[in-house]
């Protein structure tokens, strides 16, 4: 796999779980460098289950940073202040959320300007070298036998979403589990194809 090491300095029981490829490499570039920034305070988007949380907790770890998660849904005042204190301390922020200022339809003009002028960056969907390696872990995690042709298998069907990666994950588990059978390409294609059925017979209209 193609990683961009991250710096010496960063946590190394936490940089062990955040893979970085070229989907993420521009948000780790922009924490990297965050003595640079033009303010105090960055943005960091990204979708659901895609390490925007856990790069947050990394990079608060090196740089002593605070983090507001979930930043769209923080009530406003208190991201104003928490951005303006920023500047005062000379302390960073880090706002994450799932997708950039633009979307938070930001109600009051003060802290619309600010978060304009801070810079961002957004962690985009996997691709295939990072889909494969998030099959690998995870079923690594659970003590799950997956041999390579399975993982190939898997990573050319699998939705290009994180999240899809750990439903997918999920769903093999327990189909394992509950079969007491070995995770195969046979084993993936029964589960998933009547995962299918069953979501398409929920949407058919009654």
């Amino acid at each position: 796999m193609n990683q961009i090491a991250l710096p010496l300095a960063w946590p190394a029981d936490e940089q062990g779980d955040f893979l970085v490829v070229e989907s993420n490499a521009r948000a780790v570039r922009m924490l990297e460098h965050w003595a640079t920034w033009p303010v105090r305070t960055a943005v960091l988007a990204g979708p659901p289950q895609s390490g925007r949380s856990l790069l947050g907790r990394i990079f608060a770890a090196r740089s002593g940073a605070t983090v507001i998660d979930d930043a769209d849904r923080t009530e406003e005042d208190a991201l104003f202040h928490a951005w303006n204190r920023a500047q005062e301390e000379r302390r960073p922020l880090l706002l994450i959320a799932a997708a950039l200022p633009p979307t938070w339809n930001v109600a009051l003009p003060d802290l619309r300007s600010r978060l304009s002028a801070s810079p961002s960056a957004e962690i985009g969907a996997p691709e295939d070298v990072l889909v494969a390696a998030l099959y690998e872990r995870g079923f690594a995690r659970r003590h799950l036998d997956a041999r390579a042709d399975l993982i190939t298998w898997l990573t050319a069907r699998t939705e290009r979403s994180h999240a899809a990666v750990m439903e997918t994950i999920d769903r093999l588990d327990r189909a394992a589990l509950a079969g007491r059978r070995r995770l195969t390409i046979p084993l993936a294609r029964e589960t998933l194809e009547g995962a299918r059925t069953a979501s398409n017979r929920s949407e058919a209209p009654s």
